[in-house]
């Protein structure tokens, strides 16, 4: 079964707590260990809690704590979303949200409730976060004061909105429906939506629709005079009581609240008579209104009646009372066993549990967000944790990347330069930095510098070096650094921030060397678009590969993809499409994907195709619409560095994608370039994708 489902909803008071009612109980009879989890909840008082995450675990009896069914309060939200963070917002969402998924068998994830400031944005919000979250998607809308078509327009439309962004939609429930009009909102849905998308209506439940004594209670913050064990009683109408008693009991409906000021004692008394009469409707409660309480004689002979109704009294006056008790909206409270039995019964009687279940079984998430992405790098190099070297202390960039990889602990990290300067940059920086965890070197000064400069001068003395010349390099700091990983002193290195390529790749090509199987050192980057992350190659090594070579670099670039969770599909780029093109370019591309095809026939690759081809797929199934890569291309190889280079620069610009690597294959062990451009972030992508090449991919 998948993992998740996230339900939405389209507006305001949709009755959503009957879906996650529902869903729950359906989810707990189907699989072992279900969670629940809420991105964005209401503003709560300290101490108390969110009343529904309360309700579901109670209920339920999920063994999860308060702080983690949560992310963000509605304001905090708010606040972040207009400091442009956003991202950081989503980052601690998935966080969350991931350990409660490796804790449970399947997570129900509840969408935000449109109330109070900020529901202008709240649809995209939650178009955001189960984007992020990769989990297919439940919508409730509500039919009150809607024609059918204001009812189907406004969930085709939350439909669409979600659809648009490549969520899935799994089913769309129109709750809240005239009882008389559920088949008629249920065709008209579905001529409206795709087969695809479950169904179903919902009526209008007035016990659910109606508040309990106690919502009342909480609302007005009354005072309780009689009958608290009965506050779970449910309200189904309200009526003032100002008229004389006689014609007052004629207005009596089942479950009537009676509101009436506290010194019409007729009306009291007569409302409890009612109440015991079997030619009368029930009453629910009385609100004694105006601060007036009954005479002592009242009072008393209230107290010994066998039977007495919720009675409880409030300050303002009568009219006051009854407005403001028409707008309370009702909740649903772990005590109140009631309204959440009536909630599970309905919801199993309404919606199609056998064909919900089934979607949910079958659902599987097509590729990857950027976040997510980013999640799952930092999450698998926390778990083989490895020691990656820095040598360019004397960049702020890499002082400040080194602290934030510090605070993130995600590895153990050696920096190399002088260490009096790097303490008093890290004091000017105003950085967080912890020394007695990161080691900082001095190449002429480690104790493993003799050692190096012998290795060094072993491995390289056929090609002419001498041991002078062998001191000479290892007092550079990216030979030093490259020499702690072929020694084993760290896992792996990241450097030119300050340093040219060249600079950073020549001492591991010279002694780190090719793995048995590579001829070729290549490179990609990931590429994170919008919403989706594209694997790029080779856009930093190779000015002009030959076919032999871009076949290798294919392949190895297919290999990374897989191991970094993107399923390959390999687009060999060129000026055309198919068999149309003439040349020795577009021919060295039509040879590079015959080896490929020969060598590793379990590959999935297109070429040559265009870049407009390989990833839209209006255009892929237009020029190659045989092909299972045109249009859904995840791999993306350019004939050449220039091709390449310029290509990712010009996306990354003009996208706003994040662009992490270049990350090298074909080496024995892990060492990456960083362009001179690059920013603090991208220096901390570039170790983390290092540490997890050093777990040995």
């Amino acid at each position: 079964m998948n993992k998740a489902i996230y339900i939405a909803t389209s507006e305001h008071n949709c009755g959503k707590s009957i879906i996650t009612l529902g869903l729950m109980q359906m989810l707990i009879g189907k699989t072992a260990k279900v969670g629940y989890f809420r991105p964005i909840v209401e503003d709560f008082e300290d101490g108390k809690a969110d009343n529904h995450i309360e309700t579901v675990i109670t209920h339920f009896g999920l063994d999860i704590a308060f702080e983690d069914a949560f992310a963000f309060t509605k304001s905090k939200l708010i606040k972040k979303k207009n400091k442009g963070k956003i991202g950081e917002v989503l980052d601690v969402i998935i966080e969350k949200y991931k350990r409660l998924e490796e804790r449970f068998d399947f997570v129900l994830v509840e969408g935000t409730s449109f109330t109070g400031e900020g529901t202008a944005i709240e649809l995209g919000i939650n178009v955001l976060i189960a984007k992020n979250l990769g989990i297919p998607t439940l919508i409730v809308g509500s039919g009150v004061s809607k024609t059918l078509d204001e009812l189907v327009d406004s969930l085709y439309l939350a439909y669409d909105t979600f659809k648009v962004k490549e969520v899935e939609v799994i089913a769309v429930i129109a709750n809240k429906v005239q009882n008389e009009n559920i088949n008629l909102v249920t065709l008209g849905l579905q001529k409206s939506l795709p087969e695809s998308v479950l169904v179903n209506a919902i009526p209008l439940i007035s016990s659910l629709n109606n508040p309990t004594i106690q919502e009342i209670v909480n609302e007005l913050g009354a005072t309780v005079l009689f009958g608290s064990e009965y506050l779970n009683n449910q309200t189904g109408s309200y009526s003032i009581g100002a008229m004389q008693l006689p014609n007052y009991l004629t207005h009596l409906k089942e479950n009537a609240l009676v509101i009436t000021p506290g010194d019409r004692a007729d009306i009291i008394l007569g409302a409890l008579q009612a109440n015991e009469s079997v030619n009368y409707p029930s009453v629910s409660g009385i609100v004694l209104t105006g601060n007036i309480l009954p005479e002592e004689s009242i009072l008393k002979l209230i107290e010994g009646l066998s039977t007495v109704v919720p009675i409880f009294t409030v300050e303002r006056g009568t009219y006051h009372i009854a407005n403001q008790i028409g707008a309370i909206q009702s909740k649903i409270y772990a005590n109140n066993l009631q309204k959440i039995e009536t909630s599970i019964t309905t919801f199993e009687k309404y919606v199609d549990l056998d064909r919900l279940s089934e979607k949910l079984i079958t659902f599987e998430a097509e590729g990857i967000t950027p976040k997510m992405f980013q999640y799952n790098l930092v999450k698998r190099a926390k778990k083989h944790r490895k020691h990656i070297v820095l040598p360019e202390g004397n960049d702020d960039r890499i002082l400040i990347a080194a602290s934030r990889l510090l605070a993130m602990d995600v590895v153990d990290i050696s920096i190399i330069g002088n260490k009096k300067q790097i303490e008093s940059k890290v004091v000017e920086l105003g950085l967080d930095f912890d020394f007695s965890k990161i080691a900082i070197i001095s190449p002429i000064k480690s104790p493993f510098y003799d050692d190096y400069v012998n290795t060094y001068y072993e491995l390289r003395k056929a090609k002419n070096v001498t041991i002078g010349m062998a001191k000479d390099l290892m007092e550079d700091v990216s030979y030093f650094g490259t020499m702690m990983v072929y020694k084993g002193h760290a896992d792996g290195m990241v450097s030119g921030a300050s340093h040219t390529t060249q600079h950073t790749i020549l001492p591991a090509l010279q002694f780190i060397k090719t793995k048995p199987n590579s001829s070729v050192v290549s490179s990609i980057f990931f590429m994170c678009l919008e919403d989706r992350v594209s694997v790029f190659g080779d856009c930093a090594i190779n000015p002009n590969p030959t076919a032999e070579q871009l076949a290798e670099i294919a392949i190895s670039s297919a290999d990374s993809s897989l191991a970094f969770g993107i399923e390959p599909k390999i687009a060999m780029l060129s000026y055309s499409s198919g068999a149309s093109g003439k040349g020795d370019e577009v021919d060295k591309v039509r040879t590079a994907t015959a080896i490929v095809k020969l060598k590793r026939p379990d590959l999935k690759i297109e070429g040559p195709i265009q870049y407009d081809a390989a990833v839209d797929i209006t255009v892929g199934k237009s020029k190659m619409p045989n092909s299972e890569v045109a249009g859904q291309a995840s791999v993306l190889i350019f004939p050449d560095l220039n091709t390449g280079n310029n290509t990712y620069k010009a996306v990354q610009r003009e996208t706003g994608a994040l662009a992490i690597g270049p990350m090298l294959q074909g080496l024995n062990k892990p060492v990456n370039d960083l362009s001179r451009g690059c920013t603090v972030d991208d220096i901390i992508n570039t170790v983390v994708i290092t540490a997890i090449q050093a777990q040995g991919l």
